[in-house]
């Protein structure tokens, strides 16, 4: 078996540490993953975009997995690929023969095994749910064997899986369901809130007409600004709303890497100062309403993703992500987080806003009924970490929780309130894994196994 040292981080650029690589496709006994690591610990990593340490294991071994779509299977709306398959493989494959993934996040850089294991949401969670939702079956290789797991005969290994963060196996293929599309485009509509009362007012009142929503929000912001945001929203658009080329070629698909982020860029490039100026161009720009606009897939649901590598903006000291879910009912802790983001002067040019509808069975799925923001913090603000310490305490406090595809920072005693159903996670991921050889920095750190 082949393997390689690497030095492994994960989309934050934090915390690296050294791992042995493997690809899957290189092993010709799979009890070899697990028995040849020394009990170092071994986790699956998939295309790298967990934002802390959930996809790496320092001093253990990481398998990783092709990016292969060449064999992939659809049998009416349902397709069955490989773990290790990008969302992105799917899209420029399936886009133009007109479907679409049940669910995306805001990159395209996701595989498959990642987007269970993370369970992940995008902008219409609060009427399709997570991804998982849309999968009725997986394969999964444990130090036990190799398991074919349905949604309905192995609930507990199936939900313990759906945002498990990879700790009850490798995802090898999986098998979900895609919604059909006329077309390559979102009709969307874009809105102006000056607030965050009028941005919550105006999403709680409408959002279900659209099946995706999102909202940026200035985080620099202050007194009557506070909260100020830009709402869109949208659908897929069908072949009557296309006029011109659009119509001519309805299901062409383009979404290319229109920049590449310089590999060298200071630390404290993002700053107070750069990010308020960012902030002001952002809001300013943005129409007070536009509806009926049409947009290109990659541009509504992945603009990020137009710029290569664009985590290198923050510099060598990386950032992290913090992203919270509070209930339905608790708009005013909402409220008292953003305003205490603003009085301390967060610098965050990225932070969204979206809703969540019905939560699923994961175990340790993140998205619940209420309201989820996600915010992108340069490291080395000053008094950072008590900051989010404290709001750890308001969003557990309410019966909130953080995410685990996000964290790179929380406390294992914070997590376990969060998160009740860890102690049943762990019964079941101990069936599959008995000798605990199924591990990640964070597990380690979280004490989650």
């Amino acid at each position: 078996m082949k393997t390689q040292r690497q030095l492994l981080n994960g989309w934050g650029r934090t915390q690296k540490v050294t791992s042995e690589v493997v690809d899957l496709k290189q092993i010709t006994d799979t009890e070899n993953i697990f028995s040849e690591a020394n009990g170092a610990g071994v986790i699956a990593r998939g295309m790298g975009r967990a934002y802390g340490d959930a996809a790496q294991i320092a001093g253990g071994r990481v398998v990783i997995q092709e990016d292969r779509i060449d064999d992939s299977q659809l049998s009416g709306n349902h397709l069955t690929v490989h773990g290790g398959v990008s969302l992105n493989s799917i899209l420029n494959s399936y886009v133009p023969k007109g479907y679409f993934v049940p669910v995306t996040p805001g990159t395209r850089y996701v595989s498959v095994g990642g987007a269970i294991a993370a369970d992940i949401h995008g902008k219409n969670h609060h009427l399709d749910g997570t991804f998982t939702n849309h999968v009725s079956q997986f394969e999964l290789i444990t130090p036990t064997g190799t398991h074919q797991i349905d949604k309905d005969l192995d609930e507990d290994i199936f939900w313990a899986t759906a945002g498990g963060m990879g700790l009850t196996g490798i995802i090898v293929k999986a098998t979900f369901e895609m919604i059909p599309i006329e077309s390559a485009y979102i009709k969307m509509e874009t809105r102006r809130c000056t607030n965050l009362d009028e941005l919550m007012a105006v999403m709680l009142g409408s959002d279900d007409k659209f099946r995706y929503s999102v909202a940026w929000i200035d985080l620099m912001a202050k007194g009557g600004d506070i909260g100020r945001s830009v709402l869109t929203r949208g659908d897929h658009a069908i072949l009557d709303e296309l006029h011109g080329k659009r119509a001519e070629q309805p299901l062409k698909y383009v979404a290319n890497t229109k920049l590449e982020a310089p590999k060298w860029i200071p630390t404290g490039t993002l700053n107070t100062v750069s990010i308020k100026a960012f902030n002001e161009l952002w809001y300013r720009k943005a129409p007070k309403l536009r509806q009926d606009q049409i947009a290109t897939l990659a541009s509504f649901f992945h603009p990020l993703d137009g710029v290569g590598s664009w985590n290198r903006i923050y510099g060598n000291s990386g950032f992290l992500q913090y992203q919270f879910v509070v209930p339905n009912g608790q708009e005013e802790t909402l409220r008292k987080i953003v305003e205490r983001l603003s009085a301390a002067g967060v610098a965050s040019f990225l932070a969204v806003l979206k809703r969540f509808g019905a939560e699923n069975k994961g175990l340790l799925s993140f998205p619940r009924p209420g309201w989820t923001l996600a915010l992108d913090i340069p490291i080395g603000q000053e008094n950072l970490s008590s900051l989010l310490n404290e709001l750890d305490d308001e969003v557990l406090g309410v019966g909130g929780r953080i995410y685990l595809a996000k964290d790179s920072r929380a406390s294992g005693p914070t997590i376990h309130k969060m998160y009740p159903e860890i102690d049943k996670f762990a019964m079941i991921k101990s069936k599959l894994d008995p000798n605990g050889l199924i591990k990640s920095d964070l597990s380690r750190r979280l004490g989650l196994i």
